[in-house]
């Protein structure tokens, strides 16, 4: 089987933006004016901008109205009180004269040497709905009739504009999982099928990229859209990592570890259990009531380095133009759609359009073409029953402070190879099943380690794996808990929480943490030929909830216990760290040689340890301060990027 196609190459990243006209936003095709598209796109090809996600309006682009008989009985359907035509376009309820207006866009992109990414079924727009007057009142994703005008819409367009060299790729829209509920994961996968399928029916060379926003990955749980189900069905999955509206992600400063690294976590999630590439799709700090200027260059310019580094592909700023001239719904609505643009309504530029053409100058200098995938070492399993975005999201972070890469897979899916395994906070008695746990065990027997955060779960054959005994479990009066490590480096205690209570009894496994009151709380057993630890709180839950958990000077350094969990594995690293701010990822070139890029999540520049394994040196100095004496110098919120050989 051929393999899908991508609008990028393995490890290429493409920097883009949504794009509305100034002078409308979304009314940009009911207000048309192309001397004032064509003064955008000039200005945005200057400034490094050559990559657009564009939006036809659904209700412009099909005006579909139906005509009734008595009892409110539909008789036809129209545009405006002539009967559609009975052309090919008329038959998909098309306008023509919106059509020739994006094929001015698409040949003025072209002109300006732009790519465009279409968002073919744009319903839903800045918290408006945009349907076609006749199908206003059904449901968009389930409803039959609405359904096959969709579908007819997207066939007449894509057919219109599948050879238009400016075109690089199909998005099934806007956000369309926002646009109506969808009752069961069966109705999201229908909608998605039909929509994909209405674009492979008129090309199959461009790729077809998923659009949508807040996806699940528990096919038992609330969300009906699931990461895996996209996967299956496009080409390209997406995030749009809004901290504000994304669970666990609204606690930090945008220039802080958590927020930066929030598009980076949420993009792998997608990729590594959808299958597919991800990128960020939207991106942007939602406005002057988040984070000044100063600090939103900062911001983007460590999250930008992110996702680059973490093979993401790409990262597209919403939106290019400040709205604050628009009077019209949804701007009327909402003050937080007015200031995301790169640009002022005077059209003056924002200081990150400079940032992010310092980044695109970076990426064409570099003496490689693509940069290679990372090293990781770590799958981290994200089971049923579980908050899983936030025991993941947690689990990356603490992977990233304590010097190593995970990658993540839902439980249900084929177990990765691995030398580490992290079952982050885990909860209820069918969190997977007898046979995955099988397989896990054998994995470890043969020589893999495995950690597990307890939050209320019920394990078989708990004792013979990790040599421990439950004497009592009980509900905590008091459900804050104080370990202390004893058996790492360093003699550390933990202040956590957790509901429950277990009280063990070693049977061999060494007691590494214990309660104040000396009962057990982080041990390690040997297992076969491997090693297993056991965690008796829900670390990982517990920090997704905390404001101020992984960058605050008061912050507990619980990435310490990630260490002695990895200790072993991170053994392979070439450079290794000692600052939790800072993060590392290795991209081999070949045998011999690496790329190194260390990112400094924090606001405040800062100097690492860079440790490099024996017989190994600094190399070619790609951007900001390669590692001298054993030290690394970087800016605030900013990188390092270097070569290391063998020699």
């Amino acid at each position: 089987m051929p393999e899908s196609p991508t609008f990028t190459k393995p490890g290429e990243f493409i920097i883009g933006c949504n794009y509305w006209a100034s002078h409308a936003g979304a009314h940009m095709w009911s207000d048309w004016q192309p001397k004032v598209v064509e003064k955008d796109l000039q200005q945005l090809a200057k400034n490094q901008i050559k990559v657009l996600r564009v939006f036809p309006t659904w209700s412009v682009f099909q005006p579909l109205r139906v005509l009734y008989t008595h009892s409110l009985t539909p008789f036809e359907y129209s545009h405006g009180e002539e009967p559609l035509p009975k052309d090919e376009a008329g038959q998909a309820g098309v306008s023509v004269e919106a059509m020739e207006h994006f094929k001015i866009l698409a040949d003025l992109a072209e002109k300006y040497d732009i790519k465009l990414v279409v968002g073919l079924v744009t319903g839903w727009m800045s918290s408006r709905l945009f349907v076609p007057p006749a199908l206003e009142r059904l449901n968009a994703i389930s409803d039959p009739v609405s359904i096959m005008w969709q579908v007819r819409f997207v066939r007449y367009f894509v057919k219109s504009f599948k050879d238009h060299p400016a075109v690089i790729a199909w998005d099934l829209g806007n956000e369309s999982n926002c646009m109506c509920p969808a009752q069961s994961r069966e109705i999201a996968w229908l909608w998605s099928a039909s929509i994909a399928n209405a674009i492979r029916a008129e090309q199959n060379n461009l790729p077809i990229i998923s659009g949508m926003h807040g996806l699940g990955c528990d096919p038992k749980g609330k969300n009906s859209w699931l990461i895996q189900d996209q996967g299956e069905l496009t080409d390209v999955l997406t995030t749009h990592p809004y901290p504000a509206f994304t669970k666990h992600c609204d606690h930090d400063p945008m220039t802080t570890i958590r927020t930066i690294l929030h598009a980076t976590a949420q993009s792998r999630f997608y990729a590594d259990i959808g299958g597919k590439p991800c990128f960020a799709e939207e991106v942007g700090n939602l406005g002057p009531m988040f984070c000044g200027e100063e600090e939103t260059t900062a911001f983007a310019r460590a999250q930008t380095f992110s996702l680059w580094a973490h093979d993401c592909h790409g990262s597209f700023w919403w939106c290019a133009y400040d709205e604050l001239p628009i009077h019209q719904a949804p701007y009327e609505w909402n003050a937080m759609e007015l200031e995301l643009g790169l640009f002022h309504e005077d059209r003056s530029a924002k200081p990150i359009v400079a940032e992010l053409g310092k980044f695109v100058d970076f990426l064409q200098r570099l003496p490689i073409d693509n940069l290679p995938p990372r090293t990781t070492e770590a799958v981290c399993i994200l089971t049923a029953q579980q908050d899983q975005w936030a025991a993941g999201y947690s689990s990356f972070i603490l992977a990233k402070q304590a010097g190593f890469d995970l990658e993540y897979q839902y439980v249900e899916q084929p177990l990765k190879d691995s030398q580490l395994y992290l079952v982050p906070s885990v909860c209820g008695s069918r969190f997977f099943s007898g046979k995955f746990w099988r397989e896990l065990q054998e994995r470890v027997r043969n020589g893999a380690t495995l950690y597990l955060s307890h939050n209320n779960c019920l394990i078989s054959t708990f004792k013979e794996v990790f040599g421990m005994e439950v004497e009592t479990r009980s509900r905590r009066s008091n459900k804050i808990v104080e370990i202390t490590l004893s058996g790492l480096p360093e003699k550390l205690t933990f202040s956590t929480q957790a509901d429950f209570k277990l009280q063990l009894h070693s049977l061999g496994a060494e007691v590494l943490g214990q309660e104040a009151d000396g009962n057990p709380a982080f041990t390690c057993a040997q297992y076969g030929k491997g090693k297993v630890y056991f965690l008796s709180v829900p670390l990982e839950t517990n920090l997704a909830t905390i404001t101020g958990a992984f960058h605050e000077d008061a912050a507990q350094p619980f990435y310490k216990l990630y260490q002695q969990i990895a200790r072993e594995v991170t053994s392979n690293r070439v450079v290794s760290k000692d600052h939790p701010q800072v993060g590392i990822t290795e991209h081999p070139l070949e045998e011999a040689k690496r790329i190194v890029v260390m990112i400094n999540y924090s606001p405040e520049a800062v100097t690492t340890a860079a440790n490099l394994a024996k017989g190994w040196r600094i190399g070619e100095c790609w951007y900001g301060n390669a590692p001298a004496s054993g030290a690394c110098e970087i800016g605030a919120n900013n990188a390092s990027v270097f070569t290391i050989f063998k020699s």
